[in-house]
């Protein structure tokens, strides 16, 4: 069983570790787990984990936000891997920061990386993981705010998040996802230990 776990996020080191970039954050958390490392190829930085029989190709678009789409869609059929075992991970304006929810599909949200994939893919029915970052932000400063970095006080939970998504990365390819959003979705964080 092969499984497409897409991370999104912007290159450059100006966006390292910014609210936007937490799919490229888990994607390396997840690698990292698995002692695997990414190397460039086209459209993305990849790496290759076999886990129980199970092989993950994790991409991080080098497309930027706006064009995911076109890396997804051609890691999908390069490894010939079916829209059912694709995740996505993206940042979540509409979620507070101590939530995720793993979802079967739905609208992009105002989200330029998960538009550029319903582009793509011509379908919004695919699963994704929404990393809740919250809006607290002064009206209009929205751009700021997703493409600033984690508060000092936040970075406890948003580990705590990374390392929950490395397991629900793995529970969604050996459970399921219908299972894996009974168990995960109603977590809230940093009160899960």
């Amino acid at each position: 069983m092969k499984y497409l776990i897409a991370g999104l996020g912007n290159i450059g080191a100006e966006y390292q570790h910014t609210r936007h970039n937490i799919g490229f954050d888990v994607a390396d958390a997840f690698v990292a787990q698995h002692n695997g490392s990414f190397h460039n190829d086209r459209l993305a930085d990849v790496a290759e984990i076999k886990w129980k029989g199970k092989t993950f190709i994790v991409i991080k678009p080098t497309t930027y936000m706006n064009l995911s789409g076109k890396a997804i869609k051609y890691w999908m059929d390069k490894e010939k891997i079916s829209i059912e075992n694709l995740l996505v991970i993206v940042d979540e304006l509409a979620l507070p920061l101590d939530v995720m929810r793993l979802r079967p599909g739905g609208s992009d949200a105002g989200h330029n990386g998960l538009k550029s994939i319903q582009d793509s893919l011509a379908t919004s029915q695919y699963p994704r993981l929404r990393f809740g970052i919250g809006n607290n932000y002064p009206k209009g400063r929205q751009v700021e705010f997703v493409l600033g970095k984690w508060k000092h006080d936040e970075t406890a939970i948003v580990q705590e998040k990374i390392d929950k998504s490395v397991e629900i990365i793995l529970s969604f390819a050996t459970t399921g996802l219908a299972r894996t959003m009974n168990a995960f979705n109603n977590l809230t964080y940093p009160s899960v230990k």
